[in-house]
């Protein structure tokens, strides 16, 4: 294929949701299998509904997740400025262009009476409920004022926009890479605003232009913008240009899959649906991401590739760079994609499992430091944390776990579960501990295999059945009943550790 050149143009109206990213995503895979251009651009022109940090949030965002740009506000690029609001001259020649060919017009109408005229429609219970070929000569625009008064009134400084004119009952037939034949009739459609009073731009005058100056070569966006798919083809046509090959997404479902994905189901259901944390500016309420939340960015986007395409195999496990290699179009699905709070941490537990031991001891040093946990220093060092890694990663569903899974590893217990030491601890539970305390204090470095051989020959000498004795230790040194191999957690602990959190527990239990 040659000279693909895709983008990603979010609007910073908020925070990126996943739909967001899984659209950035299938175009960063599209790009790369291509070894085409991929671009971010941002479209600002909805100056309304702005919102502040949310450029800065989609930026972050996506870099967290791997995603990178050939072109864009960042990087630069041939084609900047990559933000709309500092574009916005261009497209005034453009819209001009179109109401010089008729194919587009000024309206004077005010809100009151756009207001008036729908209520109108609805009081005559009119099949007809928008600004079209049938209600557009009831208005004020350049099919009922004469030029010279246009002019006039422009000159005035009155507020104005430009609408496109929709022709009357037109067959549009449009190709979609992943839908195919799309037909619709042009009466169906109404005469969309292009240009506003404010000097900038609508999203659809200012998408098709940018796309056409910055040659875009396939628009790959949600299912959500398919209902603008005519009106932007008969732009394409309007103009004279070359359309690019479109491609519309399927939706992101609920866990039921009944509607789209939301931030209230994510409230509802217990799971992020943003990539990372944002704190919205207005209000002050903080919404979670998949980083904060313990997810790991591979394991998340690999995720995310998977909702609504298929590699047509069974494997499911695949790094940002398989992807890039057998990413295509024709596998995207058309039915909505129903997410799954439980696969995407099924996910994450395959990837923890299967990173390095050093890399997750990184995370943890880390948390341990962004927590403010104190410990000593030599329990912060990443080998002694790589060791901890290595022994309960398997255990661990989020990166936030590794903490919560081996906290004992950084800091003794003081308390014990209260269901496991009824369970556990007996009347010869404390003499049985002094015995194993006396055992260990004659073993030189409590190495896992040595200890364990000794404490169970002395246990099957004595004819001692083996929990008395194993389940109440590993209350001692952990605090309860979990954690890997005990022998293995008293090599790493210490001996002299080994042999405190023992004396700790013998003093203080009766």
């Amino acid at each position: 294929m040659n000279n693909v050149r895709v983008r990603f143009a979010p609007s910073p109206t908020g925070p990126l949701h996943i739909g967001g990213v899984r659209t950035a995503l299938f175009n960063y895979l599209f790009a790369k299998k291509n070894n085409g251009t991929f671009i971010l651009r941002i479209e600002d022109t909805d100056q309304l509904r702005y919102v502040p940090g949310a450029e800065e949030y989609i930026m972050d965002s996506l870099e967290w997740c791997g995603i990178t740009f050939d072109e864009g506000i960042r990087q630069g690029g041939k084609y900047a400025p990559y933000k709309q609001s500092e574009r916005k001259d261009i497209y005034q020649q453009f819209a001009n262009q179109l109401v010089q060919k008729g194919a587009a017009y000024y309206a004077f109408d005010t809100p009151e009476e756009l207001e008036e005229m729908r209520k109108k429609l609805e009081q005559q219970k009119s099949s007809i409920q928008q600004y079209n070929y049938a209600t557009r000569m009831e208005m004020k625009n350049s099919f009922t004022i004469s030029p010279e008064l246009i002019k006039q009134k422009i000159e005035n400084g009155e507020n104005y926009v430009i609408r496109f004119n929709i022709p009357e009952n037109v067959a549009i037939e449009m190709q979609d890479l992943i839908r195919g034949k799309v037909t619709v009739n042009s009466s169906t459609l109404d005469d969309k605003v292009l240009f506003k009073s404010d000097g900038l731009p609508t999203y659809h005058l200012a998408n098709i232009v940018d796309d056409h100056l910055m040659q875009i070569s396939h628009v790959i966006r949600g299912e959500e913008w398919l209902p603008s798919l005519p009106l932007h083809y008969l732009l394409y046509d309007s103009f004279g240009w070359e359309k690019p090959q479109f491609a519309h997404l399927p939706l992101i479902l609920k866990p039921t899959g009944k509607g789209k994905l939301s931030k209230r189901d994510g409230d509802s259901g217990g799971f992020p649906v943003f990539p990372i944390d944002w704190t919205d500016p207005n209000t002050n309420e903080k919404y979670a991401g998949y980083k904060q939340w313990g997810y790991c960015p591979d394991a998340f986007v690999n995720m995310l590739a998977l909702l609504g395409w298929n590699s047509g195999t069974e494997q499911e496990i695949f790094s940002l760079s398989e992807l890039e290699q057998i990413f295509t179009i024709e596998k995207v699905g058309k039915a909505g994609a129903k997410f799954d709070p439980e696969k995407t941490k099924w996910f994450n537990e395959q990837y923890i499992r299967n990173k390095p031991d050093e890399e997750l001891a990184n995370y943890l040093l880390n948390f341990l430091n962004q927590q403010n946990i104190q410990t000593t220093d030599d329990k912060k060092n990443i080998e002694y944390l790589t060791k901890v890694c290595h022994l309960i990663k398997d255990r661990a569903t989020l990166l936030t776990d590794l903490y919560q899974l081996g906290n004992y590893f950084f800091e003794a217990p003081k308390d014990y579960e209260p269901k496991t030491l009824k369970k556990f601890w007996k009347e010869d539970t404390k003499n049985l501990m002094e015995k194993v305390k006396n055992i260990l204090t004659t073993i030189e470095d409590l190495s896992a295999h040595d200890t364990e051989q000794i404490l169970k020959t002395w246990i099957e000498e004595n004819q001692i059945a083996f929990g008395k004795v194993m389940n109440p230790l590993r209350i001692l040194l952990v605090g309860d009943a979990k954690g890997p191999h005990l022998f293995d957690i008293m090599q790493l602990i210490g001996k002299d550790e080994v042999l405190k959190r023992i004396e700790y527990g013998i003093n203080n239990l009766n």
